[in-house]
């Protein structure tokens, strides 16, 4: 397995595609990405997460959850690993699974933010958010609503108690209320 410090060049690489994804065709892009990715051992996590990311954004999320999975049993960590976290999840909720999705966030959602390093739990935002969507799918609204609101309190300029305040109610207020 490979870090992040063993392969700055590639890491460089990477993200400078990443930052054209919108100037290449689709399997332009993922060929791309799998080029890249041969550089390094077959069944290193950080390649095979790059390679699922690449399909997910290309429209083909099949191939993107099955690399994905690959990518989390060969031990990805870090960042990577919360962001594949949250890729799969959206994913299988794209797929019809929003009921699969909901477990993993919730999961992720659980760990301690003292087993997070900095940039993980700035993707806490993110897990609430598409967390949201995944109840949402599976009918329930009010979790939804009181997560997203919940997420979005400490950002207003104001206002900030008054809607965290409200986002719980809405665990607990009776429907319609």
């Amino acid at each position: 397995m490979t870090t992040d410090q063993e392969q700055p060049d590639w890491e460089h690489r990477v993200a400078a595609l990443w930052e054209r994804l919108d100037t290449y065709e689709p399997a332009d892009f993922r060929a791309r990405v799998t080029a890249l990715a041969a550089e390094l051992p077959e069944d290193d996590p950080a390649a095979l997460f790059e390679r699922g990311a690449a399909h997910d954004s290309t429209g083909e999320p099949e191939e993107a959850v099955r690399l994905y999975r690959r990518a989390l049993d060969q031990g990805l960590t870090g960042l990577r690993r919360r962001r594949a976290v949250i890729q799969l999840a959206s994913s299988l909720r794209n797929l019809g699974r929003p009921d699969r999705s909901v477990e993993l966030l919730t999961a992720e959602r659980a760990i301690p933010a003292a087993e997070l390093d900095a940039d993980e739990t700035a993707l806490s935002g993110a897990v609430d958010a598409f967390l949201a969507l995944a109840l949402a799918d599976t009918g329930r609204d009010r979790e939804a609503a009181a997560l997203a609101l919940g997420a979005l309190a400490p950002l207003l300029p104001r206002y900030n108690r008054s809607l965290a305040h409200y986002a719980r109610a809405l665990l607990t207020a009776p429907d319609g209320s």
